[in-house]
């Protein structure tokens, strides 16, 4: 009978999740194990291992024949891990909040959910936050794929000592939000600059006599939103839930392979994974073609530029600093050469950090 089989094949799903429910609490049992190994022989240092963690999720997508798509396989082991590395030791994190936030959700997306979050309103914040030790790590923006630079963050790094230790890609589905049932009777939008300018298109054909109110986050336009029942909010759809709103319209961005790319800032450099990115800050010599020379030192030794960004230096008027992620590691013979030339020709260097490339 039908009935019959579906009752077997639910057997078996029932006695697959109690032999996994025995496998996860034996691999908590030895995560527990591994962090009193570790605070006798490290003591004072952080649990999380961004490296390994890396290698680890790769090897699993090596691996993995379906039905599970990448992303899911990932997502899925990142919450083991997360779950199991919180027995090690809690770890705290920053981000540009508040909650509901796509860099809350990108923080989720790195760390795992067993992880102790605190917001801050401004990304200065949450460097100065991870400055202090507590919390141990930030996650920041840094650029989307269809509105470029996010130019606060990289002015943070000009004056900081921390790390870039992981980098992480956020598919950005934007949505509307709203007290209401519908689009009729709004009179204003909140949201960040960059979301308007993500889904201008869309604004311009749906609600092109709304007055657009730009505010330091999506999240605090959510919570705009939420207190003004004329108004509505682009943010993500977890927001909606957050501030007790309504998904007016989903994927309203123009583009529908935007994403945004954040950091993880941290204070200690990460070891070689195998699929490693680094950044630099140079600025060259007040001198014609300085530039060019010290491009041409990465192109000469066969490295790989994959983005340049330039920001005023702040020291002196029309003078540049320019921002490089190259692909590979510093401790790589090859890409250590370059940068050593790099900052032998540089008026300017400072390595921010070697790091994971994000992973699915």
């Amino acid at each position: 009978m039908p009935d019959d089989k579906l009752q077997d094949l639910r057997g078996r799903i029932d006695a697959i999740d109690a032999r996994l429910l025995k496998l996860i609490s034996e691999r908590a049992d030895y995560a527990i194990r591994i962090g009193r190994l570790k605070r006798e022989l490290e003591p004072g240092h952080s649990f999380y291992r961004p490296a390994r963690e890396s290698v680890h999720l790769r090897e699993l997508i090596a691996a993995n024949k379906g039905p599970l798509q990448d992303a899911e396989l990932t997502a899925l082991f990142r919450e083991i891990i997360s779950v199991c590395r919180a027995l090690e030791q809690e770890i705290s994190v920053a981000y540009l909040g508040p909650q509901g936030t796509f860099t809350h959700e990108a923080a989720f997306k790195h760390f795992g959910r067993a992880i102790a979050t605190h917001d801050f309103p401004t990304v200065a914040e949450v460097f100065r936050a991870v400055e202090s030790g507590k919390p141990a790590y930030g996650v920041v923006p840094v650029e989307n794929s269809s509105e470029g630079v996010v130019t606060h963050t990289l002015d943070c790094f000009m004056d900081s000592a921390l790390q870039i230790v992981g980098e992480i890609e956020l598919p950005i589905r934007h949505c509307l939000l709203g007290a209401g049932a519908g689009l009729d009777g709004l009179a204003s939008v909140y949201s960040h600059q960059q979301s308007f300018a993500q889904c201008r298109r869309w604004l311009d054909e749906n609600l092109p006599g709304c007055n657009q109110v730009a505010v330091h986050s999506n999240a605090a336009a959510a919570l705009r939103a939420h207190d003004e029942h004329d108004a509505a909010a682009i943010a993500a759809a977890g927001a909606a839930a957050e501030y007790g709103l309504n998904i007016l319209a989903e994927g309203i961005e123009d583009y529908s392979c935007n994403a945004t790319r954040f950091l993880v800032i941290g204070g200690h450099d990460v070891p070689p994974t195998g699929a490693d990115k680094t950044s630099v800050l140079v600025s060259a010599r007040n001198r014609p073609g300085s530039l060019a020379a010290l491009l041409r030192i990465l192109a000469d030794r066969g490295v790989s530029l994959t983005r340049i960004e330039s920001r005023p230096a702040r020291i002196v008027n029309w003078e540049y600093v320019f921002f490089l992620d190259i692909e590979g590691h510093c401790g790589d013979e090859v890409l250590g050469r370059a940068l050593a030339e790099l900052e032998a020709g540089a008026g300017l260097y400072k390595l921010l950090g070697s790091y994971p490339c994000a992973s699915a």
